[in-house]
């Protein structure tokens, strides 16, 4: 046991009362803020933060950019909620009028009738990615910009997210690995006296990786953004880690016990297709 990492961090990054900022929620926000800053300098790189458009018969500039953190952040937010709570739990969050509420407030109903804040415990990449797409879609409907420009954008962006959400799950001690013994094992004290992978870790890692790799294509400028490319890339790359990491992983909920692929590496084949189909469909186009 000497040997293994011994894992225990307070779930807290401070605390005041029955008040704090927790780990998880201080890497999400990192890894919101990182991504934006990558997308603005994007976009005014690419000279489309800024639209004209003629209102009342005048010309006038408008800032395209600045409402798009909010329909990322919304899009995120609500799809990673929904897909947990209706990929991993919907026995439980479809079963009462009560668990549905919690499906939609960060509160949890206590067995006395009380409600207690907990904030949105349960937060699922793959519904994450759908809820995204969905509110860009909705963005370049509304501001009438190109959908693909967007997507290849944010996706050049978004291992910054997702490195840093996977960190937040390592500081919760939670989606943790099998049982090992690999020198680097980790012991999530919150959840057993077991040696296990560190597949938050593994993820983290990965992503930081896969940006790279992102950035690297672009800076060569090979690939034009607006085509489909960096979409395809960034979510074939995950998805495809996604799926083969899984089996360093323990299982979320039982349901997913003696099935030939778990729920995540199931929910992560059509990404890795769809991803595929658009870096082929953008090499075409080239």
């Amino acid at each position: 046991m000497l040997n293994y990492i011994i894992w225990n961090p307070d779930v807290y990054l401070f605390q005041i009362g029955n008040w704090g900022i927790r780990w998880y929620s201080m890497c999400w926000l990192i890894g919101l803020v990182g991504a934006y800053f990558m997308v603005r300098w994007l976009f005014f790189h690419q000279n489309i933060a800024v639209k004209t458009v003629v209102i009342d018969g005048k010309k006038q500039e408008v800032n395209v950019f600045d409402p798009l953190f909010l329909y990322c952040f919304l899009g995120i937010l609500i799809g990673a909620r929904l897909g947990h709570c209706l990929f991993y739990q919907p026995d439980y969050f479809l079963s009462s009028g009560t668990h549905f509420i919690e499906m939609i407030v960060p509160f949890k109903n206590l067995p006395d009738g009380s409600w207690h804040f907990v904030g949105y415990e349960g937060l699922a990449s793959h519904g994450g990615t759908l809820g995204l797409m969905f509110s860009l879609w909705l963005y370049c409907r509304k501001y009438k910009v190109k959908m693909w420009q967007v997507l290849d954008d944010i996706a050049i962006a978004t291992p910054i997210t997702a490195c840093f959400i996977r960190l937040g799950n390592l500081m919760n001690s939670e989606i943790i690995g099998k049982v090992t013994d690999v020198p680097w094992a980790f012991i999530f004290e919150k959840v057993d006296k077991y040696p296990r992978h560190p597949g938050q870790l593994y993820e983290a890692n990965a992503y930081a990786v896969f940006f790279f790799v992102g950035w690297y294509f672009y800076k060569k400028g090979k690939h034009p953004v607006g085509k489909g490319f960096y979409f395809g890339l960034c979510i074939t790359l995950i998805f495809a880690f996604r799926f083969f990491i899984e089996y360093t992983k323990d299982i979320q909920v039982n349901f997913e016990s003696g099935m030939l692929f778990n729920m995540g590496q199931l929910l992560s084949i059509p990404f890795v297709l769809l991803g595929i189909y658009c870096m082929i469909r953008a090499n075409k186009s080239n």
